[in-house]
């Protein structure tokens, strides 16, 4: 039933709403399924990348930030990829019409790396408007995941770590690099960050920019002086749990 309203909502939007909605290039909803309506909220609000944290309990994908004590049905598969499916099937291949950027579902492994992406292709090949579509990437965080590399039919990408600037990966196999703010800058996540943390984090970008990938940092500084930072610093994705209020900033400052 709740996989049904959720399918209902994304067709109403797709038909109803997206067209009239404007894309925000960078704005990235940190575990987005912790929002009241999962992947619609940000739809709504322009967001043009989502984050699904996923654990697999017996033949299943679970989406929750924490082992799920009790299985209550909220499944990516019908959080996310029933409804995205959805949408790009309304859309021509697109989440939002005219838009030819491109939309990223990110989804975090959880649990064992190996049997979670196993199972997680198995699901993914089911859709084909997932399958070399310009206009719609997914890629994976976790543990190092250079192994999927090596996998025959890959169909999602990687979220790279610091280490792997410079590795010469192709940015199809891994368009993103990301990192905690903390790490990157030793910021301790009391006070203002320092002019020579936000110096240490402009540095990163420019890293992961000079090696032709999107950046991407977590557990940011999630307040308008630190999204006019980022702005400055051409951060790809900006990381946050405010959508409504990211959402109004960049459309006053755009």
């Amino acid at each position: 039933m709740r996989s049904l309203l959720f399918l209902t909502i994304a067709c109403l939007l797709c038909t109803t709403g997206l067209a009239q909605v404007r894309p925000l290039s960078n704005a990235h909803a940190h575990n987005d399924y912790e929002h009241k309506r999962p992947l619609l909220d940000a739809l709504g609000f322009g967001f043009t990348s989502v984050e699904a944290d996923i654990y697999l309990i017996g033949n299943e994908l679970y989406v929750s930030h924490n082992y799920p004590k009790e299985l209550k049905g909220i499944t990516l598969k019908e959080l996310y990829l029933d409804p995205l499916q959805a949408i790009l099937q309304k859309n021509k291949n697109k989440v939002y019409p005219g838009y030819n950027g491109v939309f990223y579902l990110m989804i975090d492994l959880k649990s064992d790396g190996v049997t979670t992406y196993n199972k997680l292709h198995e699901l993914v090949s089911k859709y084909p408007e997932f399958k070399k579509n310009p206009n719609f990437t997914i890629f994976l965080s976790g543990k190092d995941l250079t192994y999927t590399f090596k996998m025959e039919d890959r169909i999602m990408a990687a979220d790279g770590r610091p280490k792997d600037i410079g590795a010469g990966y192709a940015i199809s196999e891994m368009p993103v690099i990301s990192e905690s703010f903390s790490t990157v800058t030793g910021w301790k996540g009391k006070a203002e960050p320092s002019e020579a943390e936000w110096g240490k984090a402009e540095a990163f970008i420019n890293a992961v920019h000079m090696d032709g990938r999107k950046c991407r940092l977590w557990a940011s500084p999630d307040n308008e002086a630190a999204w006019t930072r980022f702005l400055g610093y051409k951060m790809d994705f900006i990381n946050t749990d405010k959508l409504k209020e990211l959402a109004e900033f960049l459309g006053r400052t755009r």
